[in-house]
């Protein structure tokens, strides 16, 4: 027995001894399971997400001599800008291509890390770090998690978790470098070394590849359900369900909340007395554990057992988070930071690696991309607030015991809304599934005349199109 593997124009030729098999083509709208091809897209995510900004707070209030809060405003600017434009990046991706949309948003990106490091003052960083970078990161993100929901299928979780986890990536890695740039080139030297790194988005970008729907036979249908198909098919009907509002405000609760560990920690940990490439290195824990809350948690909820139970994954790990946000005062020394850095750095890459998996569990696939728009948008006004109110919060009381218990807060609150979401959608479900049929099927359904119409031969077989009491379960099933 033997076997050849090749790469054809459009699609992967598999022989296997003197038979040959050829794979769907290339992003084909047909693919079912997981194309060796499209793997390139979780990889090329690795690089959508930037989380080493606060590095530089310590730098920036030591030669602009300011505030904590003033200068936190670069990091909500960045996160508002992100999560403000982005249905602009679920636009141009659905308009032209997610290819279009990475790459035009690196270059934009790379452009505002770059006009930052010539910065004279923090009103000129807001502008460029704030508002040109983060309006990159919004043009590459949405399009490239949406597309990695769009290939994938079986896996979902998994392939999410390993494109979310980038973040965990760019955390764990880039943090102490960024570090030993500062030490060697100050911060503006270390700006453009990242101006540089970033513009690799743009080779990320060329990386993905797009969908092509495949051209199908033309099926003539009637018109007296173009009304409601055309009510169905809007791009945005899902801001109707409940469950979507429901999860939409749970989400305004979990953007207030989760990112001033991510803003405060370094400074915290300054501020209790550990040295300043201990605090780094924090951070750079926080990172790597959080690609292995990524991965993993991504894969435990798509085995067979928990893949119904994804919203109370969900729960889990915002609860747990804001667990270690309320426990964060009694720690005072680096040895007792380490273990909030790993706990809090795996449920935070649980829960961002699950986001765009509940969203679609909620929404359907169709409608990811602007479903995903609509979730990031609602993060943008708590980004830029929560951060400027926990360093208010800093100046006003001296420590950054109230910012964490703020932080905490409203992760509880987040949970909380989600787990009322749950209920609800538990009880309805149970209740629809019990639901006694009724003997006499009305007009309006269409289910019986379309299997019939589909499968004419069971009518020559001699199997009878009515419906067959017998088959009725006591709860009302079939």
């Amino acid at each position: 027995m033997w076997l050849d593997l090749r790469r054809g124009r459009q699609s992967w030729v598999i022989r296997v001894n003197s038979r040959e098999l050829r794979t769907q083509p290339w992003g084909g709208a047909g693919v079912q399971g997981d194309d060796p091809s499209v793997y390139l897209s979780p990889i090329s995510t690795f690089l959508c997400v930037f989380r080493c900004i606060s590095i530089f707070f310590a730098e920036f209030q030591a030669h602009f001599g300011a505030t904590y809060s003033s200068t936190a405003w670069i990091h909500s600017l960045v996160d508002c800008t992100t999560m403000l434009f982005a249905p602009a990046g679920s636009l141009l991706g659905n308009r032209y291509s997610c290819r279009v949309a990475v790459m035009l948003g690196g270059l934009l990106s790379s452009c505002g890390l770059l006009l930052s490091s010539f910065a004279s003052s923090l009103d000129l960083l807001y502008l460029s770090m704030g508002v040109l970078t983060g309006l990159g990161f919004a043009l590459c993100y949405t399009p490239a998690i949406a597309l990695v929901g769009c290939y994938f299928q079986r896996r979902r979780a998994l392939a999410y978790g390993i494109a979310m986890s980038g973040s965990g990536i760019g955390t764990f890695v880039l943090a102490p470098v960024v570090q030993l740039l500062i030490d060697l080139y100050t911060w503006r030297g270390a700006l453009l070394v990242l101006s540089a790194f970033v513009a690799n988005l743009c080779v990320c970008g060329a990386l993905l590849r797009p969908i092509t729907v495949q051209k199908g036979e033309e099926v003539e249908t009637g018109d007296e359900n173009l009304s409601s198909c055309f009510r169905l098919d809007s791009e945005y009907s899902f801001l109707l369900l409940p469950d979507f509002l429901g999860l939409a405000a749970s989400f305004l609760f979990l953007a207030s909340g989760c990112s001033l560990p991510f803003v405060y920690l370094v400074p915290y940990a300054l501020s209790v007395g550990v040295s300043q490439q201990n605090a780094a290195f924090l951070m750079s824990i926080l990172g790597a554990i959080d690609i292995v809350g990524n991965i993993t948690f991504g894969w435990l909820t798509d085995t067979r057992c928990l893949k119904p139970y994804r919203l109370i994954c969900y729960i889990v790990a915002v609860a747990m988070e804001s667990l270690c946000c309320f426990l964060v005062s009694l720690l005072r020394t680096f040895a007792q930071l380490v273990p909030f850095a790993v706990v809090y750095g795996y449920f935070d890459g649980a829960y961002v690696a699950l986001i765009p998996v509940v969203t679609s569990d909620v929404v359907g696939v169709p409608y990811l991309s602007s479903a995903l728009g609509v979730v990031y948008l609602l993060h943008a006004i708590p980004y830029l607030f929560s951060p400027p109110i926990g360093g208010w919060l800093v100046d006003v009381a001296g420590n950054y015991i109230a910012t964490f218990t703020l932080s905490g807060a409203a992760l509880l609150a987040s949970a909380l809304i989600v787990s009322l979401v749950t209920g609800i959608r538990s009880r309805r479900l149970s209740s629809s599934k019990h639901k006694p049929l009724p003997l006499v099927l009305s007009n309006q359904s269409d289910c019986c005349s379309d299997i019939c119409a589909a499968k004419p031969e069971a009518h020559n077989n001699g199997i009878s199109d009515q419906l067959d009491l017998d088959t009725v379960s006591p709860a009302g099933q079939l």
